[in-house]
């Protein structure tokens, strides 16, 4: 099946009644997630996970994955009413955009990053068609030794590019990897760290895990912080249209977002954040007056909210094609799958196409439905800011309460919920990032049997693990793409220290 054949069969599935209206709660629960400031696309798409365990796998996919881009939109929305980033992937467009709020120009921001995230939504979609099905066409000839190279090789990016002290991403690796050996070993059946107790041998799951670390701590600073009252600009309808040269000059900016935010989203790490800061540099450089930044310049609002949306878009490559989530909004949507007795990788694609290529037409619709959403009723979702904080930690809490139990009907994952929620909100206190230490534990299980199958395939060989030139390419770029930017640092201040004089 081709590229449109695949399309066009995705795009009948996608239009089933069902799918259409889990696309819209996701959407619109998305947008609100997105205005909400702290909740995050993460902590709400591991609350609602329990409730798709009856849906369809397609269904559920597209309910999830509408959140996940969904709170793109919304985040830009406070960000340039509110000057508070909904979620971390707006904080580059306050910059700008809350500056053209001051100067009258709220509605002209609204419109533009609307356009721009639809725009590099659809690129997106055109993007994980062609490149979804070469690399999982490419994939089926990979081995053992390949699957483990890609994923060592993300972990060893994600800790180099996911912010912060390098040592801090290595400690919380090391977490999720430990985390990934509790439980019964999937090869040789033996009970591994469990302590001699019956209920660790299920391991440790997921969804309680991320709901603690995003959601229960998200509920702790809340409580302790709140979120401070702001005054809220009002934006009229006829307010929402920009002028000819702000659409002149957004053109350009939102192609440019498109490409770096899907190049972005194929690679390990936070790529909402990452590929908004990197489409805000390039604005800058390419501009004719870059000292204009940050004084309410429509391209600096243009180019980061089609780099968040395209990197959501590039996220799902990996995922779809290889079965590896670099990030976990994409673990989540793996964990998922798993629950419907999917596996995604190259296989997929052939033998359930009505979940791949459903949920590729989704995208596409949910993209429009977003754009018709988030422009006539911009007021009423900013209305969700003033909601008590009290009423908001109670609903929030309760659901992870409550989703966590469903899992498996489990006090284990109780604990494992409040466990992790405490422990969340430490690392929010110590201002350490916990993703690294989430996508561990996805790829964790994964990397330690990989590795497992390609020594039985070597006969314990390490040298031979690493000679097939694809794995040893894999991980020749991922020990430069972690080791190359101390050397290079290293090597420019022994080239530029002053000699000591001597004496």
């Amino acid at each position: 099946m081709g590229p449109l054949e695949g399309l066009a069969y995705g795009f009948s599935v996608a239009l089933l009644p069902s799918n259409l209206f889990a696309c819209f709660i996701g959407v619109l629960v998305g947008t609100i997630v997105g205005v909400l400031p702290g909740i995050g696309p993460v902590g709400a798409m591991a609350l609602l996970l329990p409730s798709t365990f009856a849906m369809h796998p397609a269904t559920a996919l597209i309910m999830l994955a509408g959140i996940y881009y969904g709170a793109m939109y919304g985040g830009s929305t406070t960000s340039i009413l509110v000057n508070v980033p909904g979620e971390a992937g707006s904080v580059v467009t306050l910059l700008d955009g809350y500056q053209m709020t001051r100067r009258g120009r709220a509605g002209a921001a609204l419109t533009i990053a609307a356009v721009g995230s639809f725009v590099a939504g659809t690129i997106g979609v055109v993007g994980i068609m062609l490149a979804a099905g070469w690399l999982a066409d490419v994939a089926i000839q990979f081995g053992p030794p390949e699957y483990f190279a890609i994923t060592l090789g993300g972990i060893l990016l994600l800790s180099r590019l996911s912010g912060g002290s390098i040592l801090n991403a290595f400690v919380m690796v090391a977490l999720g990897l430990a985390l990934g050996t509790v439980g019964m070993d999937s090869i040789s059946a033996l009970r591994r760290f469990t302590f001699g107790s019956v209920q660790l041998a299920q391991g440790v799951e997921l969804v309680p895990v991320i709901m603690g670390v995003y959601g229960v701590a998200e509920v702790l600073l809340l409580a302790e912080e709140g979120i401070a009252k702001t005054q809220i600009a009002s934006v009229k309808l006829r307010e929402l249209l920009p002028t000819s040269e702000e659409w002149r000059r957004s053109t350009m900016p939102i192609a440019r977002g498109s490409v770096v935010g899907f190049l972005t989203g194929l690679v390990p790490g936070p790529a909402a954040v990452l590929s908004t800061f990197i489409a805000y540099t390039l604005e800058k450089k390419v501009s004719k007056t870059p000292e204009k930044f940050g004084t309410g310049m429509i391209e600096g609002v243009a180019g980061p909210e089609a780099a968040n949306n395209g990197a959501t878009a590039g996220a799902m490559v990996p995922l779809l094609s290889l079965g590896i989530p670099f990030s976990p909004a994409t673990a989540i949507l793996l964990g998922a799958l798993v629950v419907h007795g999917l596996q995604p990788g190259p296989l997929m694609i052939s033998q359930r196409p009505e979940v791949f290529w459903g949920f590729v037409a989704s995208m596409y619709i949910g993209n429009l439905m977003l754009l018709i959403l988030n422009l006539p009723l911009v007021g009423v979702f900013v209305t969700v800011l003033r909601l008590p904080q009290h009423i908001l930690a109670t609903l929030v809490l309760l659901l992870c309460l409550v989703g966590a139990f469903s899992l498996s009907n489990s006090f284990l994952d109780l604990w494992v919920l409040v466990i992790f929620g405490v422990f969340g909100y430490a690392l929010r206190k110590l201002r350490v990032d916990p993703s690294p230490m989430v996508v561990a534990l996805v790829l964790g299980p994964m990397m330690e049997k990989t590795l497992r199958q390609a020594l039985f395939l070597t006969r314990g060989s390490v040298v031979d693990l690493v000679a097939r030139p694809l794995s040893a390419t894999i991980l020749i770029l991922a020990a430069a793409a972690l080791l190359g930017p101390p050397l290079i640092r290293l090597l420019r201040g022994r080239r530029f220290a002053k000699p000591i004089p001597q004496g």
